[in-house]
């Protein structure tokens, strides 16, 4: 290639700017991926060597020290969103190394840009596209290189850790943003609101043929008109330009069961992940998957031609991607009602001509009981089920607006980093506002990513609505018609119920402990009396003990049931503290 190249430059009497190989070019065995200094380096003199079609910028810090780099692409140096979309051109923007021990996106982005911007045929591609490159996310996992935590992988001889430099998977952390890589993130993100976001991966799994399988959006979740694009247009052609570069490719490898055969089940990737997080603001979100146990350098090869070929595709395809993206924000502006957990159906949605190998049983080496191996001789293609269709298990519906009291400052600078719209009412604001008992919730008993998850979340209304004054600046108001793209983010963020909400990774954990209670041998008569003043309520709890034996056999509990339904009861207890409010917000 270098040769041709500068055969050519001749045969035009023109002075060929440096090729600028990567580390991962000048191995001649292909299996050395580039270090953070190399990568950030490159880069650096590529944007030397072509100012008016290429940029790298500084895009806020991270946990490591090191700022994360934001890289953008143009035919004619529109560098900026607005300008992008005044042109109609869609923005295609790629993440690498979020898990810097799958670094093949790192190494294939270094030689996209590059090419983008030396090859004249592939430079047209930005005429087309905007594109946008995070070279390297997870900075302090990239710095921390070895060769050993990615013990199932068949190179490089030396990668990055999975974990950032708090020890986060950052690929969890979306939603909740404790690190100041996601906060940078999603200023960026916010910044470009890309129609198609590309994470780039390594898969863990089963064997079988395939170099690269893809985890898209699934698109049931990306509403009507976006989820059919998605699924009639933008994947078969990203299928069939893999095909023509000789890539064939599958949905990524999930299944129940032992082996492939059971049927592959989409990735139902909630916004605690990025792709999952790029949804909640209409973007078309994939996860390229190389397979682990395929050699380095057939991985990187893949991921360049899926890159290039998802600029392809995407520049064919754009008035029909920007159309679908435009009909998608039109339904989010008057959106009331919102999904806010998934699950996939049971009936499988296409069949997959997949192509795996044999699977089988044989003594192990170590424990001489049987174990799973994947025989290569013996490959096969054949039909299995694909599920691939969702059902929403929980939905609310919007309140005019959100009211968040100032003391919760984390949640309020979570929501402003994701462009939530915020304000305080600058005189008293009296109105109806309902909100939530939590009834139930269960909670991981071992931390995860730094939180001790909430989940099957059970949730009582105190209704009917009360009428509530908001006083300046004891509340924000997070009204619904001024949130534009964050609408759906913000429903997500603060109804407890929803799979990564606020509450579910702990935001408001303080209520959830009683703080006041009584000493049995006083309530006793206190809880008498109020019984006596309070008939209707001594009516309900005969009715509870009748319709609970345990309630009825109890002392203690029938005094804790009279505590709970009387005005010594502790009000903020269980008590979300989010209002919905249902009035006027002027």
């Amino acid at each position: 290639m270098f040769f041709a190249y500068l055969l050519l430059a001749a045969a035009l009497g023109t002075t060929p700017p440096p090729l600028l190989p990567t580390p991962f070019e000048r191995d001649p065995a292909r299996n050395t991926t580039a270090t953070y200094a190399e990568c950030i380096g490159f880069y650096k003199a590529l944007a030397a060597s072509y100012p008016t079609t290429m940029q790298l910028r500084e895009a806020g810090p991270t946990d490591s020290g090191q700022p994360l780099h934001e890289l953008v692409l143009s035919a004619d140096g529109t560098f900026e969103p607005a300008a992008s979309r005044a042109k109609g051109r869609p923005v295609l923007f790629i993440q690498n190394g979020i898990h810097p021990g799958e670094p093949e996106g790192i190494d294939a982005s270094m030689m996209l840009a590059r090419n983008l911007l030396q090859d004249n045929k592939l430079r047209t591609l930005l005429q087309k596209v905007t594109v946008v490159i995070i070279p390297a996310y997870n900075i302090g996992g990239m710095l921390n290189r070895n060769s050993t935590t990615r013990a199932n992988q068949n190179g490089p001889r030396e990668y990055g850790f999975r974990g950032n430099v708090r020890h986060l998977d950052l690929n969890r952390d979306f939603s909740k943003q404790d690190s100041r890589n996601a906060r940078s993130f999603a200023a960026l993100f916010g910044k470009w609101r890309p129609e198609v976001f590309v994470d780039t991966h390594t898969s863990n799994g089963a064997d079988y043929q395939y170099t690269i399988t893809l985890i898209p959006t699934q698109p049931d979740k990306l509403g009507p008109e976006l989820g059919k694009y998605l699924q009639s247009s933008l994947l078969p052609a990203l299928y069939q330009g893999m095909n023509q570069k000789h890539w064939p490719m599958a949905p990524y490898v999930d299944f129940e069961g032992e082996t492939p055969e059971s049927g592959l089940r989409a990735f139902l990737e909630s916004p605690r992940y990025s792709t999952g997080y790029a949804a909640l603001f209409n973007t078309i979100g994939f996860m390229p998957e190389t397979h682990m146990l395929k050699a380095f350098g057939p991985r990187v090869q893949a991921t360049y031609d899926l890159l290039l070929t998802y600029l392809q595709v995407i520049g064919q395809q754009a008035p029909a991607l920007l159309a679908a993206r435009a009909a998608a924000d039109r339904a989010l502006a008057t959106q009331t009602q919102f999904p806010l957990a998934w699950a996939l159906r049971d009936t499988a949605s296409a069949t997959v001509q997949f192509r795996g190998y044999e699977a089988g049983h044989k003594p192990s080496a170590v424990s001489g009981q049987p174990r799973l191996y994947y025989d290569r001789a013996r490959p096969y293609t054949r039909p299995v089920p694909y599920y691939n269709a969702a059902r929403a298990t929980a939905t609310a519906t919007a309140p005019v607006a959100y009211a968040i009291p100032s003391a919760w400052g984390e949640v309020l600078d979570n929501l402003r980093r994701n462009g939530v719209v915020l304000r305080q009412p600058v005189q008293p604001l009296t109105g109806p506002s309902e909100t939530y008992s939590i009834t139930d919730y269960k909670t991981s008993p071992r931390p995860y990513e730094g939180h001790y998850l909430h989940s099957q979340v059970k949730l009582a209304s105190l209704r009917p609505p009360q009428q509530n004054t908001l006083a300046p600046g004891t509340y924000y108001l997070a009204v619904l018609a001024e949130q534009g793209p964050a609408r759906r983010y913000l429903v997500q963020a603060l109804e407890p119920q929803a799979t990564d909400s606020f509450f579910a990774w702990g935001f408001f954990d303080s209520v959830l402990q009683q703080k006041e209670h009584f000493s049995d041998y006083v309530f006793e008569d206190l809880a008498a009396t109020f019984l006596t003043q309070n008939p209707a309520v001594r009516q309900q709890l005969e009715a509870a003990k009748k319709a609970d034996p345990a309630l009825a056999a109890s002392g203690p509990a029938q005094l804790e049931w009279v505590y709970q339904h009387s005005p010594y009861a502790e009000p903020g207890y269980r008590r979300y503290p989010v209002l919905r409010w249902l009035g006027n917000v002027d």
